[in-house]
């Protein structure tokens, strides 16, 4: 089973939704089977590469909350990831552009790291706040997660991985995925938000059934049954 789930590494959701995505995976019966993708969903595509001010200042006017309702939004989301075990320090997070982020996800895709490259990604921003844009930056995350140094400055120096994250992006709007995180399970089955672990693991279970489950076609008279293996045995003919 492959699910495929819609981020942005600069989204507190994407990193609450992550942990209890793996919290439902670790109590699903068959774990072992479950592939995990993660596509490219920019929140703000038109963001420089680094904000200037306050992150309540950001959010203030981009929701036209005053200041101190930004700030008891920020306390909010910091109590609800700690109850997912996680620390957000919204007193350091910096935002910006994260196209080059998620060329650098593909990349680790092609190594099979994207789990440890995400993960790294959304800690230097939420925990550390670490400028994610940056691209000294960016080659430092990325190494630390396992990715070779010199790939790694290849892709941020060239456009690779470009036209991966536009598929990404245009797929996410054929599915008609306004907001993140999104998963999608083989296909078929979706699940919007951070949703609880039991709903998550529902979508896992749902989409573990229906591939379990084989239609058999009707046998036309005069057909040899017998063309078939079973048993530690095959009749050959």
């Amino acid at each position: 089973m492959n699910v495929e789930i819609w981020s942005d590494v600069v989204c507190p959701w994407c990193y609450i939704g992550k942990r209890r995505f793996e919290r439902a995976v670790a109590s699903f019966g068959h774990a072992g089977e479950v592939t995990v993708t993660y596509r490219s969903f920019e929140l703000d595509p038109d963001a420089p590469a680094q904000r200037t001010g306050t992150q309540a200042g950001h959010l203030a006017r981009k929701y036209g909350m005053t200041i101190a309702q930004a700030e008891q939004a920020s306390q909010q989301m910091t109590q609800r990831a700690a109850a997912d075990g996680l620390e957000f320090r919204f007193d350091l997070i910096r935002g910006g552009n994260t196209f080059d982020a998620h060329r650098l996800l593909h990349l680790a895709k092609d190594h099979g790291l994207q789990p440890e490259m995400t993960e790294r990604l959304l800690r230097a921003t939420f925990t550390e706040g670490l400028p994610i844009a940056d691209k000294p930056t960016l080659v430092r995350l990325a190494t630390e997660a396992g990715l070779p140094a010199a790939q790694v400055q290849a892709v941020l120096d060239g456009d690779a991985y470009a036209g991966a994250v536009r598929a990404d992006e245009q797929r996410a709007a054929r599915y008609g995925i306004t907001g993140v995180p999104f998963f999608v399970a083989d296909g078929k089955y979706a699940v919007s938000g951070a949703q609880p672990p039991e709903v998550l693991l529902q979508l896992l279970q749902r989409a573990y059934d229906e591939a379990s489950l084989l239609t058999p076609l009707a046998v036309t008279a005069g057909s040899n049954s017998e063309a078939s293996c079973d048993n530690d045995s095959c009749a050959v003919g």
